[in-house]
């Protein structure tokens, strides 16, 4: 039985965090939060995430406003979620994920205090909270 293996993103300009998770247990680990160039990754970083970890999907967080509505950076992480799909040929899932950089320092604030809050490190739990949002309104 396949584990269904999915890489979560919480696409950002700067910076982008990246999770595996595993919709048996519903939970996802943090990995390497990737640098980006205005939002351009390093593809070949990425085709070594998925190398190693094989996924069955994709799934990128949509930062909307706190009413629903799309800014530009919606935008750009449609259009990153376009380029794996293209890249990569997995099917890319999108997922809104209003309050997970919030929720992420929280929950990192809990594990350590302000130590734990570097960038990397939020972008990174984010992508394992927008993973863990998504995938409990799958099932």
């Amino acid at each position: 039985m396949k584990n269904f293996t999915t890489i979560a993103f919480d696409y950002g300009v700067k910076s982008i965090g990246v999770a595996v998770g595993q919709k048996i247990t519903g939970t996802a680990s943090p990995l390497s939060a990737l640098k980006a160039n205005d939002g351009i990754p390093n593809w070949q970083t990425i085709a070594d995430v998925f190398a190693e970890w094989q996924p069955d999907n994709l799934l990128v967080g949509l930062p909307l406003n706190m009413d629903g509505s799309e800014q530009e950076i919606t935008q750009r992480a449609r259009k990153f979620a376009n380029r794996l799909h293209g890249r990569f040929g997995l099917t890319v899932h999108t997922h809104d994920e209003r309050l997970s950089t919030v929720d992420a320092k929280a929950r990192l604030f809990e594990l350590g205090g302000f130590k734990k809050l570097t960038k990397e490190k939020v972008d990174s739990v984010s992508a394992c909270l927008i993973f863990e949002s998504w995938v409990s309104e799958q099932y």
